[in-house]
């Protein structure tokens, strides 16, 4: 397998394939934005704010493109000064230790961040003419929010986009879907829930036999570990930067799911000798023991290790079980956990801001409590970490939760329960701090599933061990920004 299959081009590939992109986003009125301004908005040109005023922050509309930034407001039409964020207050955590979430609901058309990766990774492909939107369909897996992203850069891009994802993922995820894509035939369900990723592997190989598809595997393009390394934590550092008040920056914490927003800690840790601390589900520990299973964690994807997983420059190993994410999705939205909150003195606005939590985000949250007790964080400890969506994704899986695991009512006893539980009870089991041999041993395990199952040529898995590899990414941002200039001066189209 080629590094330009990985999404690593610095030149253009195809320049027929080019000239027919060029033509279709001339006709299209698509003006792509650089990495750079994605990351620090205010480079933007002076009119994007005008050209947004009429514009749906869910419209199917290329300049919605220059959304796809951690800046939106609340309302994800308007600009934040900063990446909105919350801070989960120490009566909540039970740590010392400050706790900020940036928010990823506020991204455009999915309301989740994964729309950054899409992004990342279609934008260098296209100003490359390694993809066709006259002639390519753009393949999409994931389990659940790459794959929504994807479909909307897609549509946006006068292409189509292809999602394939496991069958048993939300509800909300499916009906986003049905509303994006005309044809059903381009929503490939695949067995299984958040653990079955070898089986989205399996379709996306069935696919990529017809030439006309092409697979942006996100478990594999470094373009998504590149876009979350100088987006988010760009973002990321500016929320810290704004917070911090003369603190350390200690820890980023993210659960791995492609481990793309990882990359972001790469950044934060080259800047500030921050810990990073991959996450997974405790009924699928993957990383902790070499294990298997099934969770609920929806936008985590386990049983492997991606290729993107920057390994050696990983810290801590941390596991958090669903059990403790669904009961908490309860505590936080429904009417007797939030009640059962204030009660306990837990501030209104903090109680309002816990709604932007989905369950990979308390997951986050509960990884960070956890590290900050194993590792003795103080008040003038930050950990930063995201919050990838709300929950407004899981507003079907509330009641089934209330119907399997408290008799059909989740009543105030039971909100106190899982306060006492999983929040005031968050122990520091089920984290590992990685030396050098806990590191060789989680990326010896990706051999499987990458040289054996997947072809990845055995010296580029070999050569991402070492440090220079990864700091030989960084200048391709860089380059496809140049890339990207020179394809919206010859498609003429401006904002």
């Amino acid at each position: 397998m080629s590094v330009e299959s990985l999404g690593l081009y610095d030149a253009v590939v195809d320049a027929a394939a080019l000239e027919r992109t060029v033509a279709r986003f001339r006709e299209r009125e698509i003006v792509l934005p650089t990495f750079a301004q994605l990351a620090d908005p205010t480079t933007m040109p002076a009119k994007v704010t005008d050209v947004l005023a009429s514009v749906g922050a869910d419209d199917a509309d290329p300049r919605n493109l220059w959304r796809v930034n951690w800046y939106n407001d609340s309302t994800r039409e308007g600009r934040s000064e900063i990446p909105e964020f919350i801070e989960i207050p120490g009566e909540l955590t039970g740590v010392d230790a400050r706790i900020v979430l940036a928010l990823g609901n506020r991204f455009p058309m999915i309301r989740a961040h994964k729309v950054l990766a899409a992004y990342s990774c279609l934008a260098p492909r296209v100003v490359a003419g390694a993809f066709d939107p006259t002639a390519h369909r753009a393949i999409w897996p994931s389990t659940g929010n790459y794959a929504r992203g994807g479909v909307a850069i897609s549509e946006i891009m006068g292409c189509r986009g292809v999602a394939v994802l496991p069958e048993g993922m939300s509800r909300e995820r499916f009906e986003w879907l049905e509303d994006w894509i005309s044809d059903p035939s381009d929503v490939i369900r695949t067995y299984g829930t958040e653990s079955n990723v070898k089986e989205i592997y399996d379709a996306c190989n069935e696919l990529a036999k017809d030439p006309t598809n092409v697979i942006l595997n996100q478990f594999a393009e470094f373009s998504n570990h590149l876009g979350h390394y100088w987006v988010t934590g760009r973002a990321l550092e500016h929320v810290f930067e704004t917070v911090g008040n003369g603190a350390r920056l200690a820890a980023f914490v993210s659960a791995s799911g492609s481990a793309g927003t990882l990359g972001a800690g790469d950044y934060l840790k080259d800047r500030y000798g921050c810990r990073i601390a991959a996450v997974e589900a405790l009924e699928c520990p993957t990383m902790l023991y070499n294990g298997y299973g099934e969770h609920n964690i929806q936008g985590i994807g386990d049983k492997h290790i991606p290729l993107i997983h920057n390994v050696s420059n990983t810290d801590d190993a941390i596991a958090i079980s669903d059990e403790a994410t669904d009961t908490l999705m309860l505590l936080f939205n429904t009417p007797v956990g939030r009640e059962h909150l204030l009660g306990a003195g837990i501030a209104p606005e903090v109680v309002d801001g816990l709604r932007n939590m989905g369950y990979s985000s308390i997951c986050n949250m509960l990884a960070a409590i956890k590290m900050a007790k194993y590792h003795r964080m103080g008040s003038d400890d930050v950990i930063v970490t995201v919050a990838t969506d709300g929950a407004e994704m899981y507003g079907s899986e509330v009641g089934p939760i209330i119907d399997r695991d408290h008799g059909g009512s989740f009543d105030g006893r039971a909100a106190a329960a899982a306060h006492a539980r999983f929040l005031e009870g968050v122990d520091t089991d089920q984290l590992l701090e990685l030396g050098e041999l806990g590191r060789r041993r989680i990326f010896n395990l990706g051999y499987y599933t990458w040289v054996e199952q997947q072809g990845i040529d055995f010296e580029l898995f070999e050569a991402r061990r070492d440090r220079s590899w990864w700091d030989a990414l960084r200048p391709y941002t860089a380059r496809w920004d140049e890339m990207i200039i020179e394809f919206n001066e010859r498609t003429g189209v401006t904002l």
